[in-house]
């Protein structure tokens, strides 16, 4: 006769392992954190720049002609800055489709914290411009979106 199988040893092994991955990706967004954006402010040329820029795009409608016209006087800080940090599409030959979840994750951040810092700002919008123009599938839009919902019902 056979022992009866317990599972217990299995799933305790199976949930520590599961714990030491999500504790990786715990280090990663930590690095993230402490890292995002560390060259617009070290990056004298990239510096300057946003100094310039960064009031003309408050004042400004995400995504409106005018906005464009101040990303294209922008862009030479941008390419430096897309070239140096994952978690814009730009930054991978393939877009948005290069990008990890923790990119992912840094980006919609990313977004909700810049959405903030125009005076009509709205996330929900910038998703859907953005899906737009990095051709993300409805799906991602949809786990974007639960996102954005997860940090603004985590504001109040």
């Amino acid at each position: 006769m056979t022992e009866k199988y317990d599972s217990r040893e299995d799933t305790e092994k199976h949930i520590k392992r599961v714990g030491e991955y999500l504790t990786k990706c715990i280090i990663e967004l930590i690095h993230k954190a402490e890292m995002h954006d560390y060259d617009k402010i070290h990056d004298e040329k990239e510096k300057a720049m946003f100094d310039e820029y960064t009031p003309k795009l408050k004042h400004c409608t995400y995504g409106s002609e005018e906005y464009k016209s101040f990303l294209a006087g922008l862009k030479p800080a941008l390419d430096i800055h897309y070239a140096n940090n994952r978690h814009h599409p730009e930054h991978f030959e393939n877009g948005i489709h290069g990008m990890n979840l923790l990119d992912v994750l840094e980006m919609i951040c990313d977004r909700k914290a810049s959405s903030e810092r125009h005076s009509d700002g709205d996330i929900y919008k910038s998703i859907e411009i953005n899906q737009k123009r990095f051709g993300y599938s409805d799906d991602l839009k949809n786990i974007l979106k639960n996102t954005a919902d997860f940090l603004v019902n985590k504001e109040e």
